[in-house]
């Protein structure tokens, strides 16, 4: 049996202010073509959505219909499974879940744990695919607690109750694989900045044997692909997300994983990039170097995050970086040898001393020690606005 497994769509999300439908609807046309001509031409039995299809629980209308574009384009060839995330209304999502054919099957329900959808792949492999939508402890731990005391307020409690669920449907099916798909933060797993943190009594993490028993847990939630620890005989893995959705992944190999789950012994997992359709790129350095270096013309399609190390910030900083990088995202000034200078004392800005006014001012802006002749003009400037003032003042007055 073959399976692609994805998660974190997070459609209808921005990437600081910039809207990201169009690039996202580009990963999915890709995840698209993959399912539609597979690369080695093995059928793809079934596509495993991992939560956070929607970055909010009220969408944007593009993005549910982008949505409800891919799984029209998915199920008319495969059989797709999604869950929900935390970023997902589960109710939202699952919205029509009892109307849609055999091949769309929604899980976004605490009462459907144990209701695996069982699937025969194309080379006779039999698997069960179950379903943990985001579970919110302060929530779940009263749904999963049964007729028993309410569980310990903790992802691991609520993860590890319906991992139980699962197991005791699994164990009345013989001859079976099974298959997880889950979205939680797994311990030993790296998180970017783009993730929504889900921690709940100061721990967001559940342990990788909380899937033991299980051949293949699906996850998602974070956005980096990899594999953290897990039981013998189980293989647990993060798809990550199709898309950067920080810079904190500008350097991630984005992803989706072909998973080959045999009659027998552990999955193989294949990775398959995805082409992302505009690159990232941090810069830093001066001003002009930045704009006339020719080492960075490659970077002038990308999306930037943009340094600036002159001592004094330059006039249109931001005007003169799009000047030559036109979808610069991210533009600071950091002067080389900047000083942390703290905000000492709580004196009224009125009562200071003009000169120790101006040293602190200008350190604040250029992050650097005020030279006498700054200071000077400074205190030029003050005297002057100060005079100014009190003529305006007396004018008013008479």
């Amino acid at each position: 049996m073959r399976l692609l497994h994805t998660s974190d769509w997070h459609l209808g999300r921005t990437l600081h202010g910039v809207n990201l439908h169009e690039a996202q609807s580009a990963v999915l046309d890709r995840i698209c073509e993959l399912v539609e001509d597979p690369p080695d031409g093995i059928p793809i039995d079934a596509v495993l959505v991992a939560g956070d299809v929607y970055d909010r629980g009220v969408p944007p209308v593009e993005s549910v219909q982008l949505f409800e574009w891919t799984l029209s384009r998915l199920s008319a060839v495969t059989t797709v499974v999604v869950t929900s995330g935390n970023h997902d209304s589960a109710i939202r999502l699952g919205y029509g879940s009892a109307l849609f054919r055999d091949r769309i099957r929604m899980i976004t329900d605490l009462g459907a744990l144990d209701l695996p959808l069982l699937l025969e792949g194309s080379d006779g492999v039999r698997a069960a695919i179950y379903g943990i939508p985001y579970l919110d402890p302060d929530h779940a731990r009263v749904a999963l607690a049964g007729s028993g005391d309410v569980l310990p307020r903790s992802h691991q409690a609520v993860v590890g109750a319906a991992c139980e669920l699962i197991r005791g449907d699994l164990a009345a099916r013989d001859g079976v694989r099974s298959v997880v798909l889950a979205h939680a933060f797994v311990a030993g797993a790296e998180p970017s900045d783009s993730e929504r943190s889900i921690m709940v009594g100061g721990v967001d993490r559940v342990a990788g044997t909380v899937f033991a028993g299980v051949d293949y847990a699906a996850l998602g939630h974070l956005h980096g692909p990899q594999s953290p620890e897990s039981a013998e005989g189980s293989v647990v893995r993060y798809s990550g997300s199709p898309l950067r959705y920080s810079f904190s992944e500008q350097d991630h190999t984005k992803v989706v994983l072909l998973v080959d789950l045999p009659a027998e012994g552990p999955a193989v997992v294949t990775p398959v990039a995805i082409e992302q359709p505009r690159p990232m790129a941090t810069l830093r350095g001066r001003l002009d170097e930045l704009l006339e270096s020719p080492e960075h013309a490659a970077d002038e399609t990308s999306w930037v995050r943009v340094t600036v190390t002159d001592r004094v910030r330059p006039d249109s900083l931001m005007d003169r970086v799009r000047s030559r990088f036109p979808h610069a995202l991210q533009v600071f000034h950091e002067p080389d040898g900047a000083i942390d200078r703290g905000r000492g004392g709580t004196t009224v800005v009125s009562e200071r001393d003009p000169r120790e006014l101006g040293s602190d001012f200008i350190a604040y802006v250029t992050k650097t020690v005020a030279s006498e002749g700054e200071v000077d003009v400074f205190e030029a400037g003050y005297e002057a606005a100060t005079t100014a003032q009190h003529l305006a003042e007396s004018q008013e007055v008479a």
